[in-house]
């Protein structure tokens, strides 16, 4: 290419329209930062949620950067979960994740979705007696194969397959719960409202495993996606358990929060397991 040529397609190249804020070229701060603060407020606003982003070519001649630069920018967005690249297809906004509190609190997923303005409905796909499996029956402190009540609930939150929850009870805490409609109202609130169960404790465990294709297929992702997967029991004021659940998360969609302490109380258990893969 002569040099006019080239003069000519430089000329050409940077006089296309730019997005709101410039590339500060004489700022210590590295161009791929700046071009993911320029990127991340239209995220959800100039382009919305599902909505296939401008390609890696167009954003250099848009910000007048390397494609280098526009990769590691578009690189720490994906590690942020702001957006999601689909080989072949693109890059898309992603949708904002929902931080939960339920990890480390005595809350529901339908208390911690509505404390943050969200509207939470449950698809109840089983509500029944069944025999307790052996992780429900250690955690109730039952008989193996001894009738539980058995609720499997798929959960949507602002209309998106969110959660795949089990939930396991003894039948004593809620003789009710087999006529109970769970579509919009809280378990938690429920057991406690109507059936006078007082929670006072619980233990989670929250772990990445491979969704199975039953569970892929529920929560609308490909089989074998990492999900988070919540076990949770809960025990009332007077020491019996009373719940015990497994909840399949959306790890594209749920995040969950914990708040930390430099010094743990003598004798508390370990916050970390680390299981042996080796079997």
């Amino acid at each position: 290419m002569s040099r006019g040529r080239a003069v000519v397609f430089a000329a050409r190249r940077y006089a296309c329209p730019v997005e709101p804020g410039r590339i500060d070229r004489d700022a210590a701060l590295p161009f791929y930062a700046q071009l993911k603060e320029l990127l991340l407020p239209q995220l959800g606003s100039v382009w919305k949620v599902g909505e296939r982003l401008p390609g890696e070519v167009t954003l250099c001649e848009r910000y007048g950067v390397s494609r280098t630069v526009v990769r590691q920018a578009l690189d720490e967005l994906e590690g942020e979960g702001r957006i999601v690249r689909r080989k072949g297809q693109g890059t898309f906004v992603a949708a904002r994740k929902v931080d939960e509190s339920l990890f480390q609190s005595m809350t529901g997923l339908y208390e911690d979705v509505a404390a943050r303005g969200g509207a939470l409905v449950s698809a109840v796909r089983r509500l029944e007696f069944a025999p307790a499996t052996a992780d429900a029956a250690r955690e109730l402190e039952v008989e193996e194969g001894a009738p539980l009540i058995h609720l499997e609930r798929l959960r949507y939150v602002n209309a998106e397959p969110w959660a795949l929850t089990s939930t396991w009870l003894p039948h004593r805490v809620a003789p009710g719960l087999l006529d109970e409609d769970l579509t919009h109202q809280s378990l938690y609130a429920l057991l406690e409202g109507k059936y006078g169960v007082v929670l006072d404790h619980g233990r989670r465990e929250v772990e990445a495993v491979p969704a199975a294709p039953s569970v892929a297929e529920a929560l609308g992702v490909d089989a074998h996606d990492p999900v988070l997967l919540l076990r949770s029991t809960a025990w009332d004021q007077e020491g019996r358990p009373v719940e015990y659940f497994t909840a399949y998360h959306r790890a594209d969609r749920s995040r969950f929060q914990v708040h930390v302490r430099r010094r743990r109380r003598a004798g508390a258990p370990p916050s970390m397991l680390v299981h042996d893969s080796t079997g």
